[in-house]
């Protein structure tokens, strides 16, 4: 079947679904295959669901009812969100970037939506399935804002083939998915897929005149770009006026508009996000008023800046992700932080590094002995290939952290929580 002609099913059915654990009747399944898993085996179960047909690319399938067999689920569900997209005729702001873009794709949605109907990439829906889903559930929206994850090279390339984003940001290029990339220089090139794109298409993008390393590539690609940061061209700029417990920061923006925002967001490393978000807002016109109501307005969720106060703590919560510079932001501006409360740190893996993960480790190590800190405690293997000669309290997980405070109850302390999703640090909570 061509696309056309399934695109024509599609418009007609209530979306798209691809887990038929999770079905809405009158939707197109699509059979799609993982490591653990082949969609192809739930098709039938998703037609008795009330599927109005389903995408299979299993052979034996051939002929079942309501089932359309295609050589490739993924490539004809990708195929399908492009045509869509061509159909779709909106701005697409395309974000990536190593720390920072969930926060600030969250953020410039909610600026965005004070003007135009929008809609964003929910979740973690960032990959080669996620952003095929995100640009088919774009109905009468006025804008779309795609995320792009990637951890390895030509991922963004592809992502950006789907979505033919007009707009671009990369938040920033650090140390992450090294594993992937293979490199520093490999996560440069990899993220710079995005430019090239916006380049080829003659779109623009978004960058912070104040990374060095961001304005460098700009320069270098040509291509359009609107600054914000300190510089003289920047649309907009801001500085913190407070960062005690929830960020206040100082806006000004290029027309010489200035406003005061009092943020939910914990963490200066915040600032940039901001800043974006605001700057992004202003070039497609949302009153600055606008803007400051949608960022007070923004409470972060899913273990990414959140402040929590329990009947013991008060907790910083930011382990949905680390890496080195994302690690290294978080202790420095905790240390920062002019709290009464006893300071605690409670610090998980860097996932993915790869050959870079033994280094990286022990500069955290360094970090914290360069800072005197002595209240630590480290989770996960990566941390304890290095930590044994360091006079921080080591646990191999997380599971047998939380034991250890049972048995050790920590109370009237301000806790860092930070590590790598696959630690799974949020279920010390329970016990803070």
């Amino acid at each position: 079947m061509d696309i056309e002609h399934l695109y024509q099913i599609y418009s007609e059915s209530s979306g798209i679904c691809t887990d038929s654990r999770n079905i809405t009747p009158g939707s197109i399944f699509f059979a799609l295959k993982g490591e653990k898993f082949d969609g192809n085996r739930y098709a039938e179960e998703a037609v008795a669901k009330g599927c109005s047909c389903v995408v299979v690319d299993d052979d034996s399938l051939k002929g079942m009812n309501k089932h359309i067999l295609v050589k490739n689920s993924l490539d004809t569900l990708q195929k399908l969100a492009n045509y869509h997209r061509r159909k779709l005729k909106i701005p697409m702001i395309a974000i990536s970037g190593s720390n920072g873009k969930t926060t600030t794709k969250e953020l410039i949605f909610y600026v965005l939506k004070k003007k135009f109907r929008v809609l964003a990439t929910q979740g973690n829906l960032n990959n080669h399935i996620g952003v095929p889903l995100t640009i088919l559930s774009l109905k009468n929206e006025e804008i779309g804002i795609i995320e792009m994850g990637a951890n390895h090279k030509g991922e963004i390339k592809n992502l950006c083939k789907i979505a033919e984003p007009e707009f671009g940001i990369i938040t920033n290029i650090g140390l992450a998915h090294l594993e992937g990339f293979g490199s520093p220089e490999g996560v440069i090139r990899g993220k710079m897929e995005l430019y090239d794109f916006i380049k080829k298409n003659n779109g623009k993008v978004f960058f912070n005149s104040d990374n060095k390393l961001l304005s460098r590539l700009v320069m270098e690609k040509e291509v359009d770009a609107v600054s914000y940061g300190s510089d003289r061209e920047s649309i907009c700029k801001g500085i913190i006026a407070d960062k005690s417990r929830f960020l206040k920061i100082e806006l000004e923006f290029r027309d010489k508009m200035k406003t005061l925002i009092h943020t939910n967001l914990v963490g200066s490393y915040n600032l940039e996000n901001i800043i974006a978000a605001a700057a992004i807002g202003r070039y497609f016109g949302v009153p600055v008023e606008n803007i400051r109501n949608a960022i007070e307005n923004y409470t972060p969720s899913n273990n990414r800046s959140q402040y929590i106060q329990t009947e013991k703590n008060r907790i910083v919560l930011d382990a949905y992700n680390a890496n080195p510079n994302s690690m290294t932001s978080s202790i420095l501006n905790f240390i920062s932080l002019d709290e009464k409360d006893e300071k605690l740190f409670i610090l998980g893996d860097m996932l993915e590094l790869g050959k870079y993960s033994i280094q990286e480790h022990e500069k955290i190590i360094k970090l914290l002995r360069e800072n005197e800190i002595k209240n630590v405690f480290l989770i996960g293997s990566e941390f304890s290939q290095v930590s044994k000669n360091s006079p921080f309290n080591g646990f191999s997980n997380t599971e047998e952290l939380v034991d250890y405070i049972r048995l050790n109850p920590i109370k009237d302390h301000l806790i860092l929580i930070k590590g790598s999703r696959g630690i799974k640090l949020e279920k010390v909570l329970e016990v803070l």
